[in-house]
């Protein structure tokens, strides 16, 4: 497991513990993410990421249900949607990591701490999701002069 792919791991414990306790002190994240990683670089790009999802919740919950056809965000199990979160947050927000790079890491994600069908579940959504933001938009006409 490479060092970033661990800090993604710890990021998506923290997602988990505060779609159940969103109650948690900031004090008691911050000393999760330092004891598992030991580490500035890691720990504040597991932070970096833990803080992106949490500010943009809303905005990637709304394109998640829209890519999850036939799936409400609170039916979904709980490691799938936060693991989904984690990758549409990397999709959107964090362009110096391939978009390949954060499909992978999210399946593994999901392979390690979903069900069964977790990997194909999150594949199917975040492919959608990178498709989406990666499709050339079609170019517009040139208005005709008034």
């Amino acid at each position: 497991m490479t060092r970033r792919s661990r800090a993604r791991e710890v990021a998506l414990q923290l997602l988990f513990q505060r779609d159940h306790n969103p109650t948690v002190e900031r004090t008691v994240i911050e000393r999760f993410a330092h004891d598992r990683l030991r580490g500035g670089e890691l720990q504040s790009f597991c932070l970096g990421l833990y803080d992106g999802v949490v500010s943009h919740v809303a905005e990637i919950d709304t394109r998640l249900a829209e890519a999850a056809e036939n799936w409400r965000l609170p039916r979904m199990a709980t490691v799938d949607r936060n693991v989904l979160r984690l990758g549409a947050f990397e999709l959107a927000y964090t362009p110096d990591t391939p978009g390949r790079v954060t499909l992978d890491e999210a399946i593994e994600l999901a392979r390690r701490y979903g069900s069964a069908d977790s990997p194909a579940f999150v594949n199917g959504i975040l492919d959608k999701l990178h498709q989406a933001s990666t499709a050339p938009t079609a170019p517009t006409a040139p208005s005709a002069p008034a």
